[in-house]
């Protein structure tokens, strides 16, 4: 029988971005099946609410941690704390990332161009590095990573983060190789529309046109996209799930929307 992972109600999860959207939509999935949650973000504050509310409602352990995922020596302190205190990482759910703007390369941005490929790829490889080993000497793992259909086309105004995308694909697809034989699962959720705070982000705090992105269809929710993590995460120990693509009914691509 295979040793590899299966979600259990004492499976310790790691999480990043966990503060708000898909990450804590994700942290609220787990927390109901029970899970151990170890939960990182820039954010503390908000981390600090979302570990009273989850502890009071589902009755288990939350631990947080503040977390800029693209510092790579916090990344191996907080691996290192997670381990102590928790013993283990059964789960890494990689959630943090985030697109800056909607420019043509002619006009973009170097500030924002770093910030999506230090975060959004470095950040990711960064934690992912940090967890394997500790995988590896359990026998035993699973690493899901947060993509995006952007990482399966691109679109105009979006080349750095579709590329920042399609590395993280690129990025999956190499460690279900290299773990092959470690009983380590790499699987991969990406989704399309969600309404969190990411257009918000994206468009420097712009409300009215962050809102404008969702105007006429209905998007997915954070906690849409938790289940189809928690899905994978829940197969017999046998299965991996290598990829879900999950997007609105009224999306066809990163381009085409329905718009009622």
């Amino acid at each position: 029988m295979s040793s590899s992972v299966r979600l259990t109600s004492n499976s310790v999860v790691f999480i990043t971005g966990a503060s708000s959207g898909i990450g804590r939509a994700t942290a609220e999935a787990f927390a109901r099946e029970g899970c151990l949650l170890a939960l990182a973000a820039r954010r503390l504050d908000r981390l600090s609410e979302l570990q009273s509310e989850l502890s009071r409602r589902h009755k288990v352990e939350v631990m947080v941690e503040q977390l800029d995922v693209r510092d790579r020596e916090a990344c191996e302190r907080t691996v290192d704390r997670i381990q102590s205190r928790l013993g283990r990482i059964d789960i890494l759910v990689n959630n943090a990332g985030l697109a800056r703007g909607l420019r043509p390369v002619e006009e973009g941005d170097e500030t924002e161009w770093r910030e999506m490929v230090e975060t959004n790829v470095m950040g990711l490889l960064w934690v992912t590095r940090a967890v394997i080993p500790r995988m590896r000497a359990a026998g035993k793992g699973h690493i899901i990573n947060i993509g995006s259909v952007a990482g399966h086309e691109s679109y105009a105004g979006g080349s750095v983060y579709a590329g920042t995308k399609h590395a993280v694909r690129a990025i999956t697809r190499a460690l279900r190789f290299e773990l092959l034989g470690a009983h380590i699962r790499v699987s991969s959720v990406d989704p399309g529309l969600v309404e969190t705070e990411f257009s918000t982000v994206r468009f420097d705090g712009d409300a009215q046109r962050a809102k404008s992105v969702y105007t006429g269809m209905q998007p997915l929710s954070g906690a849409d996209v938790a289940e189809c993590i928690v899905f994978a995460a829940s197969r017999p120990a046998h299965v991996n799930v290598d990829e879900i693509i999950v997007k609105p009914l009224d999306q066809a691509s990163s381009t085409v929307v329905n718009r009622g």
